[in-house]
């Protein structure tokens, strides 16, 4: 066994708990980004910061490394996970039955919401219902390429078993969104209003109150 293997078995506690646990975490991360069989984000000297930070996401979501890093997409700058990984982790997180798609209408009306059982209590859980009509005033149908338009059933599909992940394991996405939710987000532009010095005195001129009002 290698180093760098015995360092990844023994890898208990999160990379960044301390400084013998983050250099046994880019030792791990030295030998990962060398690897060809890592996703390209991860490979190489520009990767390696991706490995640790994949290597932290892995040990708060107690999976292997490997398997964030494979299923783990750089979109638009943005972390996110494919939505196949988030539907699986809904089937294998022991909490809920297998998600069940409740399909309804077709084309224009085409609708869709996921069920399961909680394991604990046997009451059966609904997530939120994704309609071709919200993907059409949320603008998914108009993104260049979208695959709303060729294969519609299976991205409504996707959407609804990620909505129902969102609600009943937040815990386990740590905050991520899917890819096909970054792929569909709007970009917002923000405009910077500069002012002048002899604007802004003149602002705080006509916001003081005058003496008289003071007393």
């Amino acid at each position: 066994m290698t180093e760098q293997s015995t360092a990844l078995a023994q890898q208990s506690g999160s990379a960044f708990s301390g400084i013998q646990a983050f250099e046994d975490a880019q030792r791990i991360a030295k030998a990962l980004c060398q690897s060809k069989l890592v996703p390209p984000q991860f490979q190489g000297q520009e990767g390696f910061p991706n490995c640790l930070v994949a290597l932290e996401i892995a040990h708060r979501m107690r999976l292997s490394p490997l398997q964030v890093m494979q299923n783990l997409n750089m979109i638009h700058g943005r972390p996110s996970w494919s939505s196949q990984f988030v539907i699986g982790l809904v089937n294998s997180c022991a909490k809920f039955s297998p998600l069940q798609f409740e399909l309804t209408g077709k084309d224009a009306t085409l609708a869709c919401y996921c069920v399961a059982v909680d394991q604990r209590s046997g009451k059966e859980l609904r997530g939120p219902t994704i309609t071709m009509e919200m993907a059409k005033r949320e603008g998914w149908l108009d993104k260049p390429n979208s695959k709303w338009k060729t294969m519609p059933e299976i991205m409504i599909r996707y959407r609804a078993g990620s909505a129902f992940a969102k609600i009943y394991i937040p815990e386990l996405l740590v905050g991520l969104q899917t890819e096909d939710e970054v792929i569909d987000i709007q970009p917002v532009e923000v405009v910077e209003q500069k002012s002048s010095l002899r604007e802004l005195n003149e602002k705080i001129k006509q916001e003081a109150p005058d003496d008289d009002e003071l007393f």
